[in-house]
């Protein structure tokens, strides 16, 4: 399957080799009408006879590929279609009677199977029973025809062949089509994820870029040497987020609590925020680890970007992290933004709950991350 496009790929040729064989050997079973028009003594009886025979053998193979390539299209069998179709194969297998005589009755097998296969059951069963039925009127009917028990029990025996048959391909299409769904999925899912790493990464370094080059453009008059060691950071920033885009691209990139609490400081910093921060981080499983350190990115960026705060507080405990402000609070533009969509899908693949809202005090912005309950 080609997971970009969610389409099925086009069946092989050995596969395709395979479906026209299964559908010719049965033909086989036409032998003894074939026999008895050759053996016709008058000509056109025996051209008839061939002829016809010959005709149904390939409407026969025809028909049964048609449906079988719908079905692996995952498209229905048109009922009308199928049911002229069968008419037609019923037709000329009646046209072979001059020359094949009773045993002409060998093509039922045929129709009683195809019918089993195209049509819906109800009418499928209608169809075998009226095929099972022939051999029977037909001996009492016309003078001269016996009755063929054979038939009736090859009649049968088909039908119920071609019910697994095509119960086996359904369910192959069904499976195909479950599949096709999942691989769309994936691509959906591998695209939001995609969508959301970067959005965290270069959301986060963009905007300490951002407040390091205006502060830098203020400092370039009255501090040049605090201006150039701005722009030197605004360099390795971009530098950084460069490589932060290569390695989410390629798939291996780790966040961790450490570097993220690290980076925050320097990112308050350039802001003109004062950071209050733990000097050291405790030890936790690298899933938690992970998601704490998008927990302080994300908050300390919409610290920077949207709170107007003068202080930023970060508080890590094993089971949560808070990041706080004592800014305008919670209704700001990312409250609800991709920034907090994205760690809440990161945090339900863990179990874990992020809430949002004001401060304990009433004021300011908090942000929670928390293991559940049960897990702490």
């Amino acid at each position: 399957m080609d997971l970009s496009t969610g389409q099925s790929r086009p069946a092989s040729r050995h596969w395709r080799f395979t479906g026209w064989l299964l559908a010719a050997v049965w033909l086989f079973f036409l032998n003894v009408p074939l026999s008895t028009a050759l053996h016709e003594p008058q000509l056109w009886r025996r051209v008839l006879g061939v002829a016809a025979l010959a005709v149904f053998a390939v409407g026969y193979v025809l028909l049964f590929q048609w449906a079988r390539r719908l079905r692996q299209s995952l498209l229905p069998i048109p009922v009308g279609r199928a049911r002229i179709g069968l008419l037609l194969l019923l037709a000329v297998g009646l046209a072979s009677i001059p020359g094949a005589g009773g045993d002409w009755l060998a093509t039922l097998v045929y129709v009683a199977a195809a019918a089993v296969f195209l049509l819906p059951p109800q009418e499928a069963l209608a169809c075998v029973v009226v095929c099972a039925l022939t051999p029977a009127l037909a001996s009492w009917l016309v003078p001269g025809w016996e009755a063929e028990s054979g038939i009736v029990f090859a009649v049968l025996l088909a039908s119920f062949a071609m019910f697994g048959v095509s119960r086996l391909a359904q369910r192959n299409s069904e499976l195909q089509a479950a599949q096709q769904e999942i691989g769309r999925l994936a691509v959906a899912e591998e695209r939001a994820r995609a969508a959301r790493d970067l959005h965290d990464i270069l959301g986060h370094s963009l905007t300490v870029v951002a407040i390091k080059a205006e502060l830098a453009g203020r400092l370039i008059e009255v501090d040049t040497e605090r201006a150039a060691v701005e722009i030197a950071e605004v360099e390795a920033l971009a530098r950084a987020a460069l490589s932060d885009v290569r390695q989410t691209v390629g798939a291996y990139r780790e966040v961790s609590l450490a570097a993220e609490v690290a980076g925050a400081r320097s990112a308050l910093a350039a802001a003109g925020i004062a950071a209050d921060l733990p000097d050291e981080v405790p030890a936790l499983p690298d899933e938690w680890d992970r998601l704490f350190g998008w927990a302080v990115r994300e908050g300390v960026t919409n610290v920077v970007r949207h709170s107007g705060a003068r202080c930023c507080t970060i508080r890590v405990h094993p089971d949560r992290v808070e990041v706080s402000d004592d800014g305008r609070g919670p209704s700001t533009p990312d409250a609800a933004g991709h920034g907090l969509v994205g760690l809440r899908e990161r945090a339900r693949q863990v179990d874990a709950v992020v809430s949002v809202g004001r401060r304990p005090d009433g004021s300011g912005f908090l942000l929670r991350v928390h293991a559940p309950t049960e897990a702490r």
